[in-house]
């Protein structure tokens, strides 16, 4: 190839770059003049920084729910908060996460320390890390409890906004559509669901829908009385309108539930922790027992001091779960399980499994199966008579696995310490002087 070919290519590449160069000064400007530039500026002044705890629990999310262990209780909360943030998956898994995180927060700290102190004691350590795995489930249901009553809170003001626009304007899909703008409230999307509904084709249809799916009595209420008054119109009595009156009832009884959980808050706000202390101290009061009576050791090492420790924490589990239960409100729990197709009737359609539970269950038209039938109906369970029998077998079948454990573990326990168990000379008060 000649030079002066060469000189022509590399001149035109040059000239090429030059005129992009041009190019590019003069649609910048024009750019920068021109709505482009205003564009860039709302985006701007959008954009999230570098670090958001919103983003962080959106991604932390997606982290939880790839993990088994996480998973489970990232999908038990959705349920329950699906009820309460209709329709917002974004609020939805940012909340699931958040609570989430913060009770793992909670429990890995103490789960490290248990490990720490009770690594020597194999039996103590599980029942431990069980009675951890308990308190994350409480702890959860806490959390979504406390969201639950926030938006109970928050109905005494909307109700309160509601009765001003229905003044106003005389109607209700009205009067709830002009509440439910205001984004601050979470109960604004109840609001907003009930607007829907009203407004739909099939307004009966989609009632009984959100029934299914309200967090709370009081918006069941509130729904039904709304679509009456919409479809069959409003009345006076003594002068007062009918639709206001029965609001002002669901308000009053609302605020009787404040009142209450309230109430329990305060009675009960201590004593889950004082249910936990006695296990958390069994390690420490053991050590300083050993350290200063050493005849104690035999004890603690022995049969009778493994099956008290056991029974300490067997009461710190049932004190703790009784003392969630009588504070839990337990208002959206019942719409979280999964009524149709549970474990129960999954394992109840194996052949084999059939034919062992029937065994069990009693004839149809007997007294005894009467009897269980209306127990059932009388507790209000969603239990079916064969699921009922299901979890008795399967109760007593990891009842007499864990014995088993239980007790071939003390066995082991107390062989070991025949073994070496050393001779001694103490008395009560001086450290043991030991002789092999």
């Amino acid at each position: 190839m000649s030079s002066q070919i060469l000189l022509m290519i590399m001149g035109g590449s040059v000239g090429l770059v030059l005129i992009l160069a041009i190019a590019y000064y003069f649609m910048s400007k024009s750019m920068q003049k021109s709505d482009y530039r205003k564009i860039a500026n709302l985006q701007k002044g959008t954009k999230e920084q570098s670090f958001s705890m919103e983003i962080f629990y959106q991604k932390l999310y997606v982290r939880f729910i790839r993990i088994p262990i996480f998973k489970r209780y990232i999908l038990k909360i959705r349920r329950r908060l699906e009820i309460l943030n209709i329709d917002d998956e974004y609020a939805t898994r940012r909340d699931s996460a958040k609570i989430l995180f913060k009770a793992l927060c909670i429990i890995i700290p103490i789960a490290i320390v248990t490990i720490l102190l009770t690594n020597s004691n194999p039996l103590l350590l599980s029942i431990l890390i069980l009675f951890e795995v308990v308190m994350i489930d409480t702890m959860v249901d806490g959390s979504v409890d406390k969201i639950d009553n926030k938006i109970l809170k928050e109905q005494l003001d909307f109700f309160s906004e509601i009765r001003h626009a229905y003044h106003e304007f005389n109607m209700v899909e009205e009067a709830i559509y002009q509440v439910s703008q205001d984004d601050e409230l979470n109960v604004s999307r109840q609001g907003e669901k009930i607007y829907e509904i009203l407004i739909s084709d099939d307004p009966e249809t989609g009632l009984e829908k959100y029934y299914d799916i309200a967090p709370n009595s009081y918006l069941k209420e509130f729904a039904g009385v709304s679509y009456l008054t919409k479809e069959f119109g409003d009345r006076k009595v003594d002068g007062a309108s009918l639709y206001l009156k029965n609001v002002n009832n669901i308000t009053q009884e609302m605020q009787l539930e404040i009142l209450k959980r309230d109430k329990l808050n305060y009675v009960f706000q201590s004593l889950s922790l004082i249910a936990v202390l006695p296990v958390l101290l069994l390690e420490p009061i053991k050590g300083w027992a050993i350290s200063n009576f050493s005849f104690t050791e035999a004890w603690y090492m022995g049969k009778p001091g493994m099956i008290v420790q056991v029974l300490i924490v067997l009461i710190a589990i049932v004190s703790y779960l009784l003392v969630r239960k009588l504070k839990d409100n337990g208002s959206t729990n019942m719409n979280t399980k999964n009524m149709e197709n549970p474990w129960q009737a999954k394992l109840y359609k194996n052949k084999f499994v059939k034919k062992i539970v029937d065994l069990f269950i009693p004839k149809e038209g007997t007294k005894e199966h009467r009897k269980v039938q209306k127990t059932l109906k009388d507790a209000a369970s969603h239990l079916k008579i064969e699921w009922l029998y299901i979890n008795r077998i399967v109760a007593a079948i990891v009842t007499f696995i864990v014995g088993l454990i239980f007790f071939y573990q003390l066995h082991v326990v107390s062989i070991n310490w025949v073994y070496t168990q050393p001779t001694t000379d103490y008395d009560l008060i001086r450290r043991s002087i030991r002789k092999r």
